[in-house]
């Protein structure tokens, strides 16, 4: 009953903008060893929905944190 995580639904779409993929990569790289940012597709993701698992409150139990459909 330790589980706790996250679940979020959303859109996505591939990042093109080669300025934004090169900022998105340095970022990462100061974390970790990556390829070239030409050599990757990165993804802008959109949230729809996003819910906090907490299964020390229930097995199973989620807390919708956000719909900005509503």
């Amino acid at each position: 009953m330790a589980i706790s995580g996250l679940s979020m639904a959303g859109s996505s779409q591939a990042l093109t903008d080669t300025a934004e993929a090169s900022r998105v990569m340095q970022m990462l790289i100061e974390q970790t060893s990556l390829p070239r940012p030409e050599e990757v597709r990165i993804f802008h993701l959109t949230p729809t929905a996003i819910s906090v698992l907490d299964d020390s409150k229930g097995f199973g139990h989620t807390d919708l944190v956000s719909d900005p459909g509503d």
